[in-house]
């Protein structure tokens, strides 16, 4: 038996018939619209942009935001032709399991579970930064005891677990809760921008991409990226290397739009609105995220920014307290829909691969009522939790970042190996310029790979051993290709 045994098209679109795996067909193109933009706007814009300003990039993270959509975009037009042509849960898992093999499925599964539930996780506890904040500023408070600062952040606890709850009844209820909260974020974002012109200095945005500064170390130390590691660069920060740094960092703004391809199997009409709601929902965080950008930097000198709240400090800094307000209120409602939509596409990929039986299929089974896989739900709900309210995530962000990269870079190089493998099965859309553009596109990802820290790389090395322990001891034996392959019975109905 091979490790790049392959699962057909024709398997994974069967599979979705099957009652006990069998998700609910109710999402439509704006429902997924909405899903992309819940998530891609609120980490970047309440917790990175200040940070990313303030240690990378100053005024040119705004160019950083851009390098990171193009990446994206380029991205993007891969997962559509993939989502809209083989519509099945599972987002870059399934595709690459019909396209490069089982053991590169298990790699980019065990990748999409770090990328979703930490990432979930770390905006569970920026989003309990922010909310404590908004309790304070409106007299209510909330016990530091318990708070963002103690040994136990029993406010991101509560809000994983209401999540957890929600997304368990229902994806449609799920999302119409997020969107209500995304037309909030949506004013408070367009509020920012607007209000903000009129405090915008031009000393500030001068000059545009600070000159380039050695570390302060200087030396080449774990927190070096591995790129400038490598080739022997001397470490650095601003210029056009802390541009790049910067995007490789604000590159977890945008990793919205692959969870809207986690929810192909659910949509009414995935040909169709599937590519509308990738590629639709980048587009317009793209402008909303460089508009920002823009605004934060000309209203405070990036030197003095505030890296944990950038939006409301700037506003209170030119004497709007009550904008900050506003402001906070926003990125609580903002950053409350990431935390769930990461949560429902973490679940979704765990779905597919207990389907697979690569995870105990048991787990997978949805609920008659909710058409949930409820067990999984609830499951990745607690662990959220337990890593939001007790682990010191700090700077796990980029351990975010590489797993997203890792999983776009594979997505990329299966674009032109389906093409020639398949070429007969109907696209309703299709990537242009193939292979041009899904080259350029894994090219760039593994750039941008490069330029995060050795500290990264390593951690990521030692997560991808775990998967593999588990692949090897677990999936590998009871994977359900495996035993139609070694049995010739199929297993489907």
């Amino acid at each position: 038996m091979s490790l790049l045994r392959k699962k057909t098209i024709e398997q994974s679109i069967a599979d979705t018939d099957e009652p006990e795996y069998q998700l609910k067909k109710r999402l439509t193109a704006v429902d997924l619209t909405v899903f992309g933009i819940g998530v891609i706007i609120g980490a970047g814009i309440f917790t990175l942009t200040g940070r990313a300003a303030k240690s990378y990039a100053g005024p040119g993270i705004a160019l950083s935001f851009v390098l990171a959509a193009v990446c994206c975009a380029l991205a993007a037009l891969c997962y559509a032709e993939f989502s809209s042509t083989v519509p099945v849960s599972g987002s870059a898992y399934t595709f690459s399991y019909f396209t490069l093999g089982e053991i590169f499925a298990w790699i980019i599964g065990w990748d999409l579970l770090l990328e979703l539930m930490l990432g979930a996780s770390v905006v569970a506890q920026g989003w309990s930064t922010y909310a404590a904040l908004f309790l304070e500023q409106i007299g209510l408070g909330w016990p530091e005891s318990i708070g963002p600062d103690s040994s136990v952040n029993v406010l991101a606890m509560l809000l994983v677990l209401v999540l957890a709850t929600l997304a368990t009844v229902g994806i449609k209820e799920s999302l119409r809760v997020n969107l209500a909260l995304v037309a909030v974020k949506l004013f408070v974002v367009l509020f920012v921008i607007v209000a903000g012109l009129f405090y915008i200095k031009g000393e500030n945005l001068s000059p545009f991409i600070p000159p380039s500064a050695p570390s302060e170390s200087g030396d080449v130390t774990i927190t070096t990226p591995l790129f400038q590691a490598l080739f022997g660069f001397t470490p650095s920060t601003f210029g056009v290397m802390g541009i790049i740094s910067g995007a490789s960092l604000v590159f977890f703004a945008f990793i919205g739009f692959d969870v809207v391809a986690t929810t192909a199997e659910e949509a009414k009409n995935p040909q169709r609105d599937l590519p509308r709601g990738i590629i639709g929902s980048l587009a317009i965080c793209t402008v909303l995220y460089v508009l920002v950008c823009i605004v934060i930097t000309g209203m405070i000198n990036y030197t003095d920014i505030n890296d944990e709240a950038a939006l409301a400090e700037a506003f209170r800094s030119v004497g709007r307290p009550g904008f900050a307000t506003l402001i906070s209120a926003g990125a609580v409602a903002g950053l409350t829909t990431v935390v769930l939509t990461l949560m429902i596409g973490a679940a979704r990929v765990v779905f597919a691969m207990s389907r697979d039986h690569l995870m105990p299929r048991q787990i997978g089974k949805t609920h008659p009522k909710w058409g949930t896989p409820y067990r999984l739900t609830i499951g990745i709900g607690l662990l959220v939790a337990l890593v939001a309210g007790v682990t010191p995530i700090g700077k796990l962000e980029e351990m975010v970042n590489i797993g997203t990269l890792a999983a776009f870079t594979m997505v990329s190089i299966a674009v032109p190996l389906l093409r020639r493998r398949r070429p007969d099965i109907q696209r309703s859309f299709r990537v242009p310029w193939n292979p041009v553009i899904p080259i350029l596109s894994a090219l760039i990802c593994v750039y941008l790979m490069l330029n995060l820290s050795l500290e990264t790389w390593l951690r990521f090395a030692i997560w991808m051993a775990l998967g593999f322990v588990i692949y090897f001891v677990y999936g590998y034996r009871k994977s359900r290709v495996g035993h139609e392959e070694r049995t010739g019975e199929s297993t489907r109905a």
